[in-house]
C-alpha cells in the first residue's frame, strides 16, 4: 500500500518497556524484581471463593453476567467505598467493572478526552498514561515531583518529592480537560498528603477540570501514612473517576479484575466505550472478588483484615530490601506505599560507564548489564518520565519488593556477592 497502514495517532507509541525487559529477564537466569506482581498466592479466602465459583452448582457463573459489572461485585463495591467516602453510591450507575485497572484508565481517556484537550500528568507516572492520552487525541502536559534534600543522616523518602504549587497552577489552562493523579504513586511510592490533595482539588474546581484518580495501591501504605481519596474532598465527587484493582487489592494480578466509580454523568460515557470494546469481564473472577470484598467489609479495620495484614507484611519486605541495597552501596528512596522502591545507582557508574552520545538512557543500559552479568532484574525509572525529563532521572532504577522470602533471599545473595567484588576481601 502507498499510504501508511497504521493510524496516525499510533505514531511513536509502539515501544513498551515491559515487553522489552520482561523478555530480557526471561532470556537470562534472573531473580526478577522488575515487573510489579507478587510471586506468592492470594489469600485463601479469595482462592476458595474462585474455586467455589467454577466448581459449584451455579452454572450461570460460567456464562455472561451483567455487561457493566457482576451484580454481586458492583453491589459490594458501592457499599464498601460508599462507606469510606461518605457518599451514596448507586451500584448500577456509579460503578463499572473493567478488565483490570488498565481498561478503566483506557475508558477514561477514550470517553472523556477529545482532540485538542490537555491532560496534566504528574512525573514520574505509570507509563501507559502518556500513550493513552495521545491515542485519545489529547496532549499530555507534564509536571514533575521535585525531590527535596532530606535532613542530614536521613535516607530520602518518597514524601520528599513534592509538587511546586505555583508550577502546578501554571499548567491549568482553558484547554485542560483532566489531571491524572496516582496515589500511592508508581514508581516512586509517594502517598500524597491531604494538603497536597487539597491544592490539586482546589485547582480542579477553579478551572472545571476532571480528575482520573488511579488508586490501585490504596491499601498498600506504610509507616502509619494514610491514603486520602480525592473524591472525598469538597467539590471533587462530581468531577472524579476513581480507579481500583483486585490484582493489587488481593494479590491476584492475573485475574485482571478492575473497577471504577464516579458520578453517572461521567460514568455513562465510560460505559459506551466499554460496551463497544471489551463488553464483558470474566464472571467467576468477579464473583470471587465480590466474596473477598464482602469478607473485608465485615472485618474492616480489624487485625484479621487482609487490608490490615498485607501492608504490615509488605513493609517488612520493603525494609529488608532497603538494607540489602544500602549494603551494596545503592541509595534507596524509602517508599510510603506501593509494591516498589527506587534506588540511586550513581555510585555504580564506574562499573557501567556512561556514554554521553548514547541515545539509550543510562538506567536502561545499566539494567540490561545487571540482568546479563548479575542475574538481577529491575526497571529503568527513565521509562516513567517524558522525553524532556528522561536524562534528568536516568540514575534511578525501580525494584519490586512484593516477593516471597526465597526470592528476596536470592536477591540478597546476588547483592552480597556484588558487594564483595566491589570492596574486595
Amino acid at each position: 500500500m502507498s499510504r501508511p497502514v497504521q493510524a496516525q495517532r499510533l505514531e511513536g507509541l509502539d515501544k513498551n518497556v515491559w515487553v522489552e525487559f520482561v523478555k530480557l529477564a526471561a532470556t537470562y537466569p534472573t531473580v526478577n524484581l522488575g515487573q510489579g506482581f507478587p510471586d506468592f498466592s492470594p489469600p485463601d479466602f479469595v482462592k476458595e471463593a474462585f474455586v467455589k465459583a467454577v466448581s459449584g452448582e451455579n452454572a450461570m457463573l460460567h456464562q455472561y453476567t451483567r455487561v457493566f459489572g457482576h451484580p454481586a461485585l458492583v453491589t459490594i463495591l458501592a457499599r464498601f467505598f460508599g462507606k469510606l467516602l461518605g457518599q451514596d453510591i448507586d451500584p448500577l450507575t456509579n460503578v463499572m467493572v473493567t478488565v483490570g485497572a488498565y481498561e478503566a484508565l483506557f475508558c477514561c481517556f477514550q470517553a472523556l478526552v477529545d482532540s485538542g484537550d490537555e491532560v496534566i500528568i504528574i512525573e514520574p507516572y505509570f507509563d501507559c498514561y502518556e500513550p493513552m492520552v495521545k491515542m485519545a487525541g489529547g496532549t499530555p502536559v507534564f509536571i514533575p515531583l521535585r525531590p527535596k534534600t532530606p535532613a542530614p543522616g536521613k535516607l530520602m523518602s518518597s514524601g520528599d518529592w513534592q509538587l511546586d504549587p505555583a508550577e502546578l497552577a501554571s499548567k491549568f489552562t482553558r484547554r485542560t480537560k483532566a489531571i491524572v493523579l496516582n496515589s500511592p504513586n508508581n514508581p516512586l511510592g509517594k502517598v500524597f498528603s491531604k494538603k497536597e490533595m487539597e491544592i490539586i482539588a482546589d485547582l480542579c474546581v477553579k478551572h472545571d477540570v476532571l480528575c482520573f484518580s488511579d488508586e490501585v495501591y490504596e491499601w498498600l501504605v506504610y509507616d502509619g501514612k494514610k491514603h486520602i481519596r480525592i473524591a472525598s474532598l469538597p467539590g471533587m465527587w462530581d468531577r472524579t473517576i476513581t480507579i481500583g484493582s483486585a490484582g493489587k487489592t488481593f494479590s491476584a494480578t492475573g485475574w485482571k479484575v478492575g473497577w471504577m466509580f464516579g458520578p453517572d454523568h461521567l460514568v455513562k460515557h465510560l460505559r459506551t466505550v466499554h460496551q463497544n470494546c471489551v463488553y464483558h469481564c470474566p464472571t467467576a473472577a468477579q464473583e470471587a472478588v465480590a466474596q473477598g470484598f464482602q469478607r473485608e467489609f465485615e472485618h474492616y479495620g480489624k487485625p484479621e483484615s487482609y487490608f490490615v495484614q498485607l501492608p504490615q507484611e509488605l513493609q517488612q519486605k520493603r525494609d529488608r530490601l532497603v538494607q540489602s541495597l544500602l549494603a551494596v552501596g545503592m541509595k534507596p528512596i524509602i517508599p510510603e506505599g506501593t509494591y516498589f522502591l527506587i534506588a540511586d545507582l550513581s555510585d555504580f557508574k564506574a562499573e557501567v560507564p556512561n556514554l554521553p552520545d548514547c541515545e539509550e538512557p543510562y538506567d536502561s543500559r545499566f539494567i540490561k548489564w545487571m540482568i546479563k552479568n548479575k542475574g538481577l532484574a529491575a526497571i529503568p525509572v527513565s521509562a516513567f518520565y517524558s522525553t524532556a525529563q528522561k536524562r534528568n532521572f536516568d540514575h534511578l532504577i525501580r525494584f519490586c519488593f512484593v516477593k516471597e522470602e526465597a526470592t528476596l533471599k536470592a536477591a540478597e545473595d546476588i547483592l552480597q556477592q556484588w558487594k564483595l567484588k566491589k570492596t574486595g576481601p
